[in-house]
């Protein structure tokens, strides 16, 4: 993996999880190649990873496993 500093911006190349809701329902796609900024964590892909994850996740492709994720509403914190 290469680090790379763009402007003042240091960037490491990591493998990430990404995730999107849609329609109610939580997606993970792990293993996401990225390029995230040390200071602020901001992730970059590449345009073909984009693609790829756009291919997946309006597909549906099948998922590898499936993961129960309990969910907390803000307000109903003590």
């Amino acid at each position: 993996m290469a680090d790379d500093i763009i402007g003042n911006e240091h960037l490491v190349e990591r493998n990430v999880s990404y995730h999107i809701e849609i329609d109610g329902q939580l997606l993970l796609i792990e293993n996401v190649p990225a390029r995230v900024n040390v200071e602020t964590g901001e992730r970059y892909f590449a345009p073909e990873t984009v693609e790829r994850l756009q291919q997946a996740v309006w597909g549906r492709c099948r998922p590898v496993r499936t993961v129960e994720t309990p969910v907390y509403e803000y307000g109903a914190l003590a």
